[in-house]
């Protein structure tokens, strides 16, 4: 480099020789910041979540009880599992049942809740705290409260119907009303999704319901035209999350009912529990788990696939 051009770049103004000099070594440093902030997340994915799902996808190839030298088997457990284990069928349908029950019942009563905590009244806060709070009680004191509520007989529920002169039921321990009385259970915690739904309605444009109101619309139209259209990104969300959540419901099988009466509520993570810890069958379990990875991947998909006919953004166009 001659003097000459030495002296013709120092004359430049400092943000061209930043520009200059700065920028890559600026890009560099920033880079090495991220990665150093990023680091725990990081390496908390890799350790306790990339690398023990890589020794569950090895396990599953292998028929490895807790205490024994694993051996390899290939897709014997994948192939044992369709053809040679009803648990697994019937597991799997008492969940998928469970969820076609309890997430839209519980949808349905958050999103009810949430248009009337939308509301301007009195007492707003408090009304709001009195229906988040069940989702604050774990969910081993929820479970022994409701075994209570359900007891066929000092039971709150049948207590209440025999005083109405209704029929009583045995609720979780009839096998026919095992599912639905767990069912009607999951509405108790359906504070989290209260809230996020309460959150979307707050967040609807006052002028659209004023442009329906000015064209003649009451408030079915103002509901049908504005509120359900603008809500469905919250109701995609809550949607997915919940479908995800019910496919692995545990507690209520672990400590209500361990599965009966006659596996009419043995939900397909208490059985992989019972495979992979009762039976310590950790091969086993290992494929039930990948199984159900990959259903609920599927159902994922096929519902982010089908949102784009009926999920509807502020822009006005569903994708």
């Amino acid at each position: 480099m001659t003097q000459d051009t030495l002296v013709r770049r120092s004359a430049e103004p400092p943000t061209t020789q930043r520009r200059r000099f700065g920028v890559s070594g600026q890009a560099r440093l920033e880079r090495r910041w991220g990665l150093l902030l990023a680091a725990p997340a990081i390496i908390g994915f890799v350790v306790f979540t990339l690398v023990p799902m890589a020794a569950s996808a090895i396990l599953s190839l292998t028929d490895w009880t807790i205490g024994s030298a694993p051996s390899f088997v290939g897709i014997e457990n994948y192939t044992k599992m369709f053809t040679n284990d009803p648990l697994f069928l019937k597991s799997l349908g008492v969940t998928t049942y469970y969820t076609l029950g309890a997430v839209p019942l519980t949808l349905i009563v958050a999103f009810a809740i949430a248009m009337l905590l939308n509301a301007k009244v009195r007492g707003l806060g408090v009304y709001r705290t009195v229906y988040y709070l069940p989702t604050l009680v774990p969910s081993v004191a929820n479970a022994v409260l409701w075994l209570w509520i359900f007891n066929p007989d000092f039971g709150l529920l049948n207590s209440t119907l025999r005083q109405l002169g209704l029929p009583t039921s045995n609720w979780v321990f009839s096998e026919e009303a095992v599912v639905p009385s767990l069912i009607l259970m999951s509405t108790w915690g359906f504070g989290n999704i209260m809230v996020i739904f309460l959150a979307g309605l707050q967040g609807v444009p006052r002028h659209l319901y004023e442009a329906v109101a000015i064209d003649g619309g009451g408030s079915w139209r103002q509901f049908r035209h504005v509120t359900l259209p603008m809500m469905t990104p919250v109701l995609f969300y809550n949607l997915v999350t919940s479908i995800i959540g019910t496919f692995q419901v545990f507690n209520q099988a672990y400590i209500m009912t361990q599965g009966g009466p006659n596996n009419a509520s043995t939900f397909y993570v208490y059985y992989l529990y019972t495979t992979a810890f009762t039976k310590s069958e950790m091969g086993y379990a290992s494929a039930l788990a990948w199984a159900l990875f990959v259903i609920v991947m599927v159902i994922t998909v096929a519902l982010f696939r089908s949102s784009s006919r009926w999920v509807y953004y502020e822009m006005g166009a569903a994708r």
